[in-house]
């Protein structure tokens, strides 16, 4: 069954079965570059760790109301949205998002049940960026049937390269299955160091496989970016200057581009394949 949810933002998660490879770090950073250019985001942490969350400056410990009573019907996406420091909206977590995993499983429509929340605060953003969990789960696949592509970043190391074919074949299963809008918009290079062989060895690799699947933009190992969640920001808002951040803000600006987008106005469906 396909997802019904609104056509005016561009839905995107954020996704990788392998844990530590910036998948955070890039949900939050491109929320705030898409920000910065002018475009109106919103950031949905489905992660129990909700790292996303505290990356944002949003402290989880405080949160009354969780994306995880809107995933089980109690609350609505507008009670549950908060403002960021950031100049992007969230849809919050905190470690109660686990249980969801358990009561979604006796729910109607357990894989759309984020789709359906998003219809009601949808045609107020430009793009929707979701941080899914490391694996495969009920959540992460809440955050895929909502999506109509999906941004994978991975590191340039030998095992990025095993865990790459099954999250393909991952995506192709909930396309087939689940949401038929569903596709691969592209694979970024993160927390890159030219210095290793092995890094552009990989990197030379995606290139030849994926081509232009493969983003042009390349985010590097960057100090500023590891420092920033400590207080709260984003690497953009944190260090700006930085060469992370500015590598994170090429990205937006590639998929901006590449996706044909204009501020205030629908993302045309003909771009997403």
């Amino acid at each position: 069954m396909t997802t019904v949810v609104s056509r005016k933002p561009l839905i995107l998660a954020v996704a990788n079965q392998k844990g530590g490879v910036g998948k955070t770090t890039t949900a939050v950073n491109l929320s705030a570059a898409m920000a910065r250019l002018g475009f109106r985001a919103l950031l949905v942490d489905l992660d129990p760790q909700a790292n996303a969350t505290m990356g944002s400056g949003v402290d989880k410990s405080s949160l009354t109301r969780t994306v995880y009573p809107m995933l089980v019907g109690l609350e609505s996406a507008r009670a549950v949205r908060v403002s960021t420091p950031g100049g992007y909206d969230l849809l919050p977590a905190n470690r109660d998002l686990a249980g969801a995993e358990v009561e979604l499983v006796d729910l109607d429509d357990r894989e759309h049940r984020l789709a359906k929340g998003l219809v009601e605060i949808g045609p107020e953003y430009d793009i929707v960026v979701i941080d899914c969990p490391p694996s495969l789960s009920l959540l992460t696949l809440n955050g895929l049937c909502a999506a109509h592509g999906v941004v994978i970043p991975m590191q340039c190391e030998y095992f990025a390269l095993e865990g790459l074919s099954d999250l393909v074949n991952s995506i192709k299963r909930v396309h087939a299955g689940l949401n038929r809008d569903l596709r691969i918009i592209g694979l970024l290079r993160v927390m890159f160091d030219p210095r290793m062989t092995l890094s552009q060895q990989v990197s030379d690799q995606l290139e030849r496989h994926f081509g232009e699947k493969v983003f042009k933009a390349v985010i590097p190992r960057n100090i500023r970016l590891a420092e920033a969640p400590s207080h709260g920001q984003s690497g953009i808002d944190y260090d700006a200057t930085s060469r992370g951040s500015q590598a994170y803000l090429s990205f937006a600006e590639e998929l901006v581009a590449r996706m044909a987008m204009r501020k205030g106005s629908a993302a045309p469906q003909e771009v997403i394949s």
